[in-house]
């Protein structure tokens, strides 16, 4: 007995031993990611401040590698501030929480936006976060404006949240009414918290509305999505599936994806309705298990591109699916740590020389070869602030699963 007590106990303190050198490990990947990004930000904080007279907003490079900066209006405001609260809670630098508050106040003004469905990202990841991390009422009444600002665009016909106005730009041109992207599930996160901030429970409603009929009308079989619906204004019925940044209307376009597995991740965690979270998993399922899938797991800008394998990737698609994966791996379902261990992996690729860069290039982005947009030729094999953003938040989240933060 006392032999055997002894096995036991050697092999128990094996398996802790192996347990505690792969927490060192994982632990050690994330800190020097951190590390790294706090470097990298800082550098690209130092090139913003030479310019005293103004606070730019970093979103991308042009070709010549400078450095495009945007305004308050533009979707993607949100993202460097958030990157900026998200590296504040990670190390604790007071030097940039002071830049973290100065940027997301830069861009308040996107409360006030009702022609912009995309209020969500940019008020969600600069002030939601700082009301996460600070607690001051005065960040949560710009998100309840803000939510405000955004169900002005809810359409009851269709039970939905128009995306795009209709009456100019590229938009006009589609013969569309209202029409409806699969990115906009990730601006109902909005909507959720403004119901916990003010007790209002119109947000939550509208929220699950969108949210039902997004589950209903923009997923096909396999459990893929489409990019647009459009839905009808004055009977709400479905007039169109198509696209807008894919190659074709029934192509697999790859952050749409990210984006359904985000967005429903998030339906799932406030509401508790197991029909999101059962369609997050299809949609991942469907992706992880594509043949034509890179061995590295970074997906192709649309993973139905005729010139595959020579069309170029999108890490912010893998950025946003890692974070979600990460969060999804928390909730107590089957199969729950495969998709931790799914998420490692793309980080594992993200953190590589093939996508992170070196510090003091890539006009200080964290990550290099992202597309935004190749049918309006816009950031083709670009950084963009969003796959930072959902590189850091994945960060945020491991070191949490690690029982670090």
């Amino acid at each position: 007995m006392k032999q055997i007590s002894l096995l036991l106990t050697t092999f128990s303190l094996l398996c802790y031993s192996c347990g505690g050198a792969h927490h060192t490990k994982e632990l050690a990947f994330v800190n020097d990611n951190i590390d790294y990004a706090h470097h990298q930000l800082k550098n690209a904080l130092a090139v913003i401040e030479e310019d005293s007279s103004r606070i730019l907003n970093p979103v991308t490079t042009r070709d010549d590698g400078s450095v495009v900066y945007c305004g308050y209006s533009d979707w993607r405001s949100g993202f460097f501030p958030g990157s900026l609260w998200y590296l504040y809670e990670l190390t604790g630098d007071t030097a940039i929480l002071t830049q973290a508050k100065r940027q997301t106040w830069n861009i308040e003004k996107a409360k006030d936006l009702t022609w912009h469905h995309d209020v969500g990202f940019m008020v969600g990841c600069s002030f939601g976060n700082a009301l996460r991390i600070m607690g001051d009422a005065e960040y949560a009444d710009v998100m309840i404006h803000a939510a405000r600002s955004l169900s002005t665009r809810f359409r009851p016909a269709a039970g939905v949240i128009q995306s795009w106005d209709v009456t100019r730009g590229w938009q006009s041109q589609r013969g569309w009414e209202c029409p409806v992207i699969i990115d906009n599930m990730m601006n109902l996160e909005l909507l959720f918290e403004a119901t916990r901030l003010s007790g209002d429970s119109t947000f939550y409603r509208i929220a699950v509305s969108h949210a039902d009929r997004t589950l209903a009308e923009q997923f096909r079989p396999d459990g893929s999505c489409y990019h647009v619906i459009d839905y009808s204004l004055t009977d709400g019925s479905v007039r169109h599936r198509q696209t807008a940044q894919g190659y074709s209307d029934e192509s697999v376009w790859s952050r749409g994806q990210a984006w359904a597995i985000y967005g429903f991740t998030v339906a799932y965690r406030e509401t508790g309705n197991r029909k999101y979270i059962d369609q997050a998993i299809k949609t991942f399922e469907f992706m992880k298990n594509l043949k034509n899938l890179p061995a590295d797991q970074i997906p192709y800008w649309d993973m139905s591109a005729p010139g595959i394998p020579n069309e170029p990737r999108d890490a912010s698609t893998a950025a946003c699916m890692a974070s979600a994966l990460y969060e999804m791996s928390t909730m107590h379902l089957p199969n729950a740590k495969t998709y931790e261990e799914y998420a490692n992996w793309l980080m594992t690729s993200l953190a590589s020389p093939s996508y992170r860069a070196a510090l003091g290039t890539n006009g200080n982005f964290l990550l290099m070869h992202s597309v935004g947009s190749i049918p309006h030729n816009a950031d083709v094999d670009k950084p963009l602030n969003y796959a930072d953003y959902y590189f850091m938040e994945a960060l945020k989240r491991k070191k949490k699963l690690l029982g670090e933060l």
